[in-house]
């Protein structure tokens, strides 16, 4: 009896684990460009200032998104680690009006140190602001999950992904992060947690 118990509860957690890796794969393949009150950028690592390559790509895309009228407007969002000069947020809006976004058309929420505080964090400006709906960008595996906790948060959200950028590099890399991702999404589905790594965690 209790190997017929552990190997159902085996085979639950393994089907759980291959339906929310079906989850991720399919969402992040999604690209919802509706128009929108904001665009919202989720942070990732920054150095002094300057954007990581991984958070590059997510501002391109915001700027492009941008440039393509799905919102009049930009959200950065992030804080940052303990002696650092800059917030993602302010690197982000930084390096968007050196881009060509107009700097009052940015509004940068230096808060935030995993996906869940992020959103939450965006969740209140936009509230603040009477805004309700908005166009997220972060890495195409991130995006189920940073959808959902959106969600939850009382946004109006929609996903659209970068296609470019280390997440995408190679399929060893999709792998990696669809797998991590599920675990994250499960996560945070059971017990409304975050499972990131920090301050600058993709």
């Amino acid at each position: 009896m209790a190997v017929k118990t552990v190997t159902a509860v085996v085979l639950v957690a393994l089907a759980a684990v291959l339906f929310a890796a079906g989850r991720v794969w399919w969402v992040a393949r999604q690209d919802d460009r509706r128009v929108s009150d904001v665009i919202v950028v989720l942070g990732a690592a920054q150095f002094d200032g300057r954007p990581s390559s991984v958070f590059t790509a997510r501002l391109v895309h915001a700027r492009n998104l941008y440039r393509d009228d799905v919102a009049p407007r930009i959200v950065t969002v992030g804080g940052n680690r303990v002696g650092d000069r800059f917030t993602e947020a302010d690197a982000g809006k930084r390096w968007l009006a050196q881009h060509g976004v107009p700097a009052r058309r940015i509004t940068a929420v230096g808060s935030g140190h995993d996906t869940l505080s992020s959103v939450r964090a965006v969740a209140a400006a936009m509230q603040q602001r009477k805004w309700s709906t908005a166009v997220v960008v972060t890495d195409p595996w991130h995006s189920l999950r940073t959808g959902s906790m959106a969600h939850d948060a009382g946004i109006d959200a929609a996903m659209s992904p970068t296609r470019r950028g280390p997440a995408v590099r190679t399929r060893e890399v999709e792998v990696r992060y669809v797998l991590r991702e599920s675990f994250g999404y499960l996560y945070y589905k059971g017990f409304h947690r975050s499972v990131d790594a920090g301050p600058n965690a993709l």
